[in-house]
């Protein structure tokens, strides 16, 4: 009489163990979180950041605290534009002039945090050593300010510019007159809050002489991204700079 019992509570030699399991998983979820921190990173350093808005040298077009996607192929790989909203380092002795507001102290915690997700493109953490301003002057560009009737000027071309945020009762694009042609290599940006921008105008002391090298540029700010109220696209005002590049240079 053959015992139907044998081997009865035995695991069969082909069933993995739970804990041989649960070690595959672990394994494969840190797998996939080391993948992702490298496509962040490599995201990061090739495509786009992620950046903050510290003062309010671009209102109304950008708040204190707003947060801005930055693309990075911007002017690595794609030119830049009239108009572009370009986050860049400091050239040297900007961000001395620059209205700061005061810095809320983080835990270390926090600190650590927001210092992983600098380094992968979803953190703010590098936006104290940047400034954000909008290109007037493009390398060969002759920009100058004012004309009879207060307006910009580039390349003979008067510029209509609605996107300025200025003093009640004043109409003058600058408060400071200037004319300049910008260097090969560089760039000529100004602030939306036109009277409450430390710009290219208020840095010819610098070594810089108040010009962005292009290989200062980080990339083109295109969306704001936070806070969910005003999320929107950022314009280049094409029509502003309409037939600037046509004039002779």
């Amino acid at each position: 009489m053959t015992d139907t019992t044998e081997g009865a509570g035995r695991r069969p030699r082909n069933e993995k163990k739970p804990r041989n399991g649960v070690l595959t998983f672990l394994r494969d979820l840190v797998i996939i979180f080391i993948a992702a921190l490298l496509v962040s990173f490599l995201v990061k350093t090739f495509l786009i950041r992620s950046f903050y808005i510290p003062s309010a040298s671009m209102q109304n077009t950008l708040q204190i605290n707003d947060r801005v996607i930055v693309n990075e192929l911007v002017p690595k790989t794609v030119a830049l534009k009239h108009g572009d909203i370009v986050v860049f380092k400091d050239p040297g002795g900007w961000l001395d002039g620059e209205a700061l507001p005061s810095v809320v102290p983080q835990s270390s915690v926090g600190k650590a945090a927001d210092w992983l997700l600098t380094q992968v493109g979803l953190g703010t953490g590098d936006s104290d050593d940047h400034l954000i301003k909008r290109v007037i002057g493009l390398p060969g560009d002759t920009v100058s300010c004012c004309n009879d009737l207060g307006q910009m000027s580039v390349n003979g071309v008067p510029l209509t510019e609605p996107y300025l945020k200025l003093p009640p009762g004043i109409t003058r694009a600058s408060a400071k007159d200037f004319s300049v042609t910008v260097p090969k290599g560089t760039i000529w940006v100004m602030g939306d809050n036109r009277d409450n921008s430390k710009d290219s105008r208020y840095n010819g002391d610098t070594p810089s002489k108040g010009f962005v090298p292009l290989s200062d540029v980080t990339g083109r700010a295109f969306v704001i991204s936070w806070p969910t109220s005003r999320w929107t696209w950022l314009q280049d005002y094409p029509q502003v700079f309409a037939g600037v590049e046509e004039r002779d240079k």
